[in-house]
């Protein structure tokens, strides 16, 4: 059987939830497709999620700081299944939910794998889906690791569904989902050891500040080895040992758990791209233009983590999808913007940058100042006993436009959306430093600042 369409969306993530109610509500016939729930990873398998359970450790941790300062709580502790089931009251109904909302939009739902036979046509659960455009916006999967035993590693979405948190538990990568998920055991009370190839984590985010984030991870007992290249991971019963190459030889690491941590590619496993003449790059990205659609098949565009031109944030794969519509509807006359999204590590504290880094900013040739300082000893680090605090501004010479900012300490994830406007619509040291800002939070620091 054979149906057409005026728009395939592949996926039903932030950006295909975008893309497709948007044209159907210009009248256009849609269909979505879906192998997995439909929701995507930043509702079931990624940010919402992980954020419910890091709330519990902020708890936590909040507690811990605040002992003998006035808080008694000697018997608090994550009741690890309880909050399970607390996250799943939000991840539960997201299935059902959407899939209504496709179908209150007149908008056609496939939950099969989708492949393409052909540059305008897929292949679904036996039936032949043509359209005059189609979407990739199937989002991403964890890299494959190459080394004996990676099949024994479980997925963050294995992680977020854990009925019960193992006692020893090794995490493969030192990014995000290392930095994130090893606050979450640890203060669930789980041993932790991550195992990071590079010289440091979160090599996203400013070394100085990654530098003070550290101390947050050792008061909790984490155990961070970085140069450590995991060459194998063996089952032994039901524990596991991974092995480590180090400059000092080969180490080793026994766990209940192991998990991968080592960054993620966009998700094109199953959709035969070769079939509708759809290009790719030597690291397996799209060939897109400047509209993000493909160089070798105007009939396709993608969108999000499986364009992969902008950060893989969700917010990003809402402005992605909005380009792309625009395209759709008026022809190809929008490009993405990524100035000022900022990005967040849900540490505890938080550390967030955005714009560029120093490093970036030096190689830029722009001649610019840097002003950085821990500030543990400030109120708003004090009043909650947190002494991880700290930031670093570039602001250019000149213009006094904000090129960039990075910050780590309590309630950053919220104030670095302040920079982001500021690098967004060209404001400058200036125009933040009057501003009034409720007092005193972390944002009515930036005077101090800037």
């Amino acid at each position: 059987m054979t149906k057409a369409y005026d728009l395939i969306v592949i996926g039903t993530g932030t950006a295909a939830m975008v893309a497709s109610h948007r044209t159907a509500s210009a009248g256009w016939k849609v269909a979505v497709i879906d192998y997995r729930p439909f929701g995507g990873t930043c509702a079931l398998r990624g940010c919402d999620p992980k954020k419910m359970l890091i709330t519990g450790a902020q708890v936590i941790d909040d507690i811990r700081r605040m002992s003998g300062r006035g808080i008694v709580a000697e018997d608090a502790r994550i009741a690890w299944r309880d909050l399970m089931e607390f996250k799943r009251t939000f991840t539960g109904p997201v299935p059902s939910k959407q899939q209504k909302s496709y179908e209150a939009s007149g908008i056609d739902t496939y939950r099969a794998a989708a492949r393409f036979v052909s540059q305008n046509a897929v292949e679904v659960d036996g039936n032949r889906l043509e359209a005059k455009h189609i979407l990739i916006a199937t989002g991403a999967r964890p890299v494959p690791l190459g080394f004996p035993g990676e099949e024994h590693l479980i997925t963050n979405e294995e992680f977020l569904e854990m009925d019960e948190l193992p006692n020893r538990i090794v995490l493969v990568g030192g990014g995000y989902i290392a930095a994130e998920f090893s606050h979450i055991a640890a203060r669930a009370g789980a041993k932790v050891t991550v195992l990071q190839r590079g010289e440091r984590m979160l090599m996203q985010f400013d070394a100085d500040l990654v530098g003070g984030l550290m101390e947050s991870f050792h008061r909790v007992g984490i155990d961070v080895r970085t140069k450590h290249v995991v060459e194998s991971v063996e089952k032994n019963g039901s524990n596991f040992v991974v092995r480590a190459n180090t400059k000092n030889g080969e180490q080793t690491f026994e766990a209940d758990l192991v998990v991968h941590a080592a960054g993620r590619i966009p998700d094109f496993e199953h959709l035969n791209l070769q079939a509708a003449g759809i290009d790719r790059d030597e690291h397996g990205h799209l060939k897109l233009n400047e509209f993000l659609q493909s160089v070798s098949n105007p009939a396709v565009y993608a969108a999000g983590d499986a364009a992969a031109k902008g950060p893989p944030l969700t917010p990003v794969s809402s402005h992605d999808a909005k380009v792309v519509v625009g395209n759709l509807l008026e022809g190809n006359l929008h490009r993405p913007d990524y100035r000022g999204v900022p990005s967040v590590a849900f540490t505890i504290p938080p550390i967030a940058a955005v714009g560029m880094s120093e490093q970036r900013a030096r190689e830029s040739g722009r001649k610019f100042r840097v002003k950085s300082e821990k500030t543990s000893n400030w109120y708003t680090a004090r009043r909650v006993a947190e002494r991880v605090y700290g930031y670093k501004l570039l602001v250019e010479e000149g213009t006094e436009h904000i090129l960039g900012a990075h910050l780590v300490g309590p309630h950053v994830d919220e104030v670095i959306n302040i920079f982001g406007l500021a690098i967004r619509h060209g404001l400058t040291a200036a125009d933040l430093k009057t501003t009034m800002f409720a007092y005193p939070t972390g944002a009515s620091d930036i005077g101090d600042m800037l």
